[in-house]
Parts: C-alpha cells; sequence; structure tokens
C-alpha cells in the first residue's frame, strides 16, 4: 500500500510519485510554474537537498530535471511513496 506524506516532508533520495497537487493554495504565477516544468498526478519525483536552515527551498528532480521550490509551495504537493 502505498504512503502519502507532503513533498516538503518526503526524506531524501526517496523515490515517489506526485499523487495530487492542492492548486488553490498556490498563487497563480506558482502553479502556471509548475505545470510548465512538467508537475501533474503521476509524475516520478524525488528530494535531492534541503536548504539547512528551516525555511530554505527544497531542490528536487522531477523527470530529468532539478528544480528548487519554495518550502511552502513542496507543502501543497502529495507525493505517494511505496509499493
Amino acid at each position: 500500500m502505498a504512503m502519502l506524506s507532503s513533498l516538503e516532508t518526503l526524506p531524501r533520495r526517496q523515490p515517489a510519485t506526485v499523487a495530487a497537487i492542492d492548486w488553490a493554495q498556490l498563487a497563480i504565477p506558482e502553479a502556471r510554474r509548475l505545470r510548465e516544468l512538467g508537475f501533474d498526478e503521476g509524475v516520478g519525483i524525488e528530494v535531492l537537498h534541503r536548504a539547512t536552515l528551516g525555511g530554505g527551498p527544497i531542490a528536487c528532480r522531477i523527470g530529468r530535471m532539478t528544480v528548487a521550490l519554495r518550502r511552502r509551495v513542496a507543502a501543497s504537493i502529495r507525493v505517494a511513496t511505496g509499493a
């Protein structure tokens, strides 16, 4: 059974799949940027790095791209891990 969590709390280097995105939590430019970068349900994602300061950005890999996201944006992305 798959476990759901937010991208913000996903452990580093743990492969996951985007399960849902709370588009209503995002400003229109943020939502547009995520869509342009290919963020959508069913896409594979992995956290590569977190800034050492608690509120800093999160670097993640989606497809072959590495993208930095604000923590607030990452919190709006639900991911599924496990089989």
